[in-house]
């Protein structure tokens, strides 16, 4: 696939591709300017853009991509992605409570407000 295809098919800009050809996570086969990507371009390429939904940094997407090249049966790479997807599943469930909790005080906030505005309005229009 060209660069325009590989963008086309991923839904990311020619910009996205070269970072990470620059980083060393994609590799390309070169014809003069152009970039030509092979099937497991492609493949590393989702198992980038789904790292990095999932928050995987590209230190720990580099790292799951090269136990590819260790052990190509994937199973190290395959433990070592359950691993790791662990981990980052507590860190969003453990976020996931927060923001609950942040909604929680945040409605409350806005009933006690509310009320507060009705009795002013109310103290006003008895003023009145």
């Amino acid at each position: 696939m060209t660069i325009r295809e590989m963008c086309d098919a991923f839904d990311v800009t020619p910009r996205t591709l070269r970072f990470y050809e620059s980083k060393e996570l994609l590799a390309p086969i070169r014809q003069g300017q152009k970039r030509l990507f092979i099937r497991r371009d492609r493949a590393r390429l989702k198992l980038i853009l789904r790292g990095k939904r999932f928050g995987f940094s590209l230190e720990e997407i580099r790292q799951l991509l090269d136990l590819y090249d260790v052990d190509d049966t994937r199973q190290t790479q395959l433990r070592h992605a359950v691993e790791i997807g662990q981990k980052h599943l507590e860190e969003m469930l453990a976020q996931q409570r927060a923001l609950e909790d942040a909604i929680a005080d945040l409605r409350e906030q806005l009933v006690t407000g509310r009320a507060q505005i009705a009795e002013y309005d109310a103290a006003g229009k008895a003023a009145e």
